[in-house]
């Protein structure tokens, strides 16, 4: 946990405008939800939250939406929150700063109010970060990360890294995807029980997050 501790803080310094965790007087935990919203997956999902009056933060991508508008309205009236996760989402490395920056745009025009962004792949160039800042965006990351879509590790160990690592204010990464599917059903609703128990509450990201973050 040490080094786990020391490498979050080395990225909080190198990228200091980025979120990585929310300070917080009391025990909280911030779930997030990248890649949906899917008919087959986040409803589930919602389901599950809803078991332990949770709120979490769907980070969604715009093509996903556009084919899954119902999805996305269950995920709002259900009182979560929803981030910008690119319109394709677009490898940063692979993309031009004016071509990353245009579907960003083309979120925004589906007409879903969010002031979160989260870069796929937890890849953002400066380039493309100063820009999304601009636009008023938070650019929100995080100090777990389940690796729920890894193929090569078993569900034992997805669940383990996010009950070893989480702490009180940690953002943690989820996978509302096809991809994900069979390690997120079964690390989540342990996710949950294991941390309600221990007296945490589950948050969405506040809009204020620049002000509370750790």
């Amino acid at each position: 946990m040490k080094w786990f501790n020391r490498f979050v803080f080395i990225l909080k310094k190198i990228y200091p405008n980025r979120i990585w965790n929310i300070s917080s007087k009391d025990k909280t935990l911030y779930l997030t939800f990248d890649d949906g919203p899917i008919p087959e997956v986040t409803p589930w999902v919602l389901e599950t939250l809803a078991q332990y009056q949770a709120k979490a933060t769907f980070f969604c991508i715009g093509d996903n939406i556009k084919k899954n508008p119902e999805t996305l309205k269950q995920v709002i009236t259900e009182g979560h929150k929803i981030g910008n996760h690119t319109y394709h989402h677009l490898n940063s490395y692979k993309t031009s700063t004016e071509a990353y920056l245009e579907n960003v745009l083309a979120f925004e025009k589906l007409g879903v109010s969010t002031n979160l962004f989260r870069p796929p792949y937890g890849k953002c160039k400066s380039s493309q970060a100063k820009k999304i800042l601009e636009r008023g965006y938070k650019i929100v990351m995080w100090d777990v990360i389940s690796e729920d879509y890894d193929k090569n590790i078993s569900k034992e160990k997805c669940l383990n890294t996010v009950l070893s690592q989480a702490k009180n204010g940690s953002i943690i990464i989820f996978h509302d995807s096809l991809k994900a599917e069979k390690k997120l059903r079964y690390a989540l609703p342990k996710v949950l029980e294991y941390f309600n128990n221990k007296g945490f509450n589950f948050k969405s990201i506040p809009e204020n997050i620049a002000e509370s973050n750790a």
